[in-house]
């Protein structure tokens, strides 16, 4: 991929994540420490309940946490292979309107991948997203443990 800019990347979820695409969710913001995605309540992503699907506040929830992560990967200059091992989510709140998720964790994960680099072994990192409407109510929050593995040139 080439640079992290949110054109960039809501392109990439165009061609690599169409599901997320077509629910409506956009990938809003972006930096070193934080990323947010942004998903409107609609006819597309709704449950029987007039709310958004609980599997899409879970896509943009892990797309927040995987982005990050894959830039921090790319401005490591390391090949580096990320998976989601373990995931949980709560909901506090009914998802209408905009909800935005947002991960701000960059400094951690600055951290996890200099280890796994330093010691060549795979580490695990809890990866947080939490998501809130309109009036800055959260609605739900979900976490996910990934593993991240520094690839051999052999792999």
């Amino acid at each position: 991929m080439p640079k992290f800019t949110v054109r960039n990347l809501n392109r990439f979820l165009a061609i690599k994540l169409p599901s997320a695409y077509i629910s409506g969710i956009r990938v809003s913001a972006i930096s070193d420490t934080e990323a947010h995605a942004k998903v409107t309540h609609k006819w597309i992503n709704q449950n029987p309940f007039g709310s958004l699907y609980w599997a899409t506040q879970g896509m943009a929830a892990e797309l927040v946490t995987g982005i990050l992560l894959m830039k921090k990967i790319k401005d490591s200059g390391k090949n580096i292979s990320m998976l989601v091992v373990k995931q949980e989510g709560s909901f506090h709140k009914k998802a209408t309107g905009k909800i935005v998720f947002s991960c701000h964790q960059g400094i951690e994960i600055d951290q996890i991948i200099s280890k796994a680099i330093e010691t060549g072994e795979g580490q695990h990192l809890l990866l947080k997203a939490t998501g809130y409407n309109q009036d800055k109510v959260m609605v739900a929050d979900f976490e996910f443990s990934w593993s991240i593995k520094l690839k051999s040139s052999i792999d």
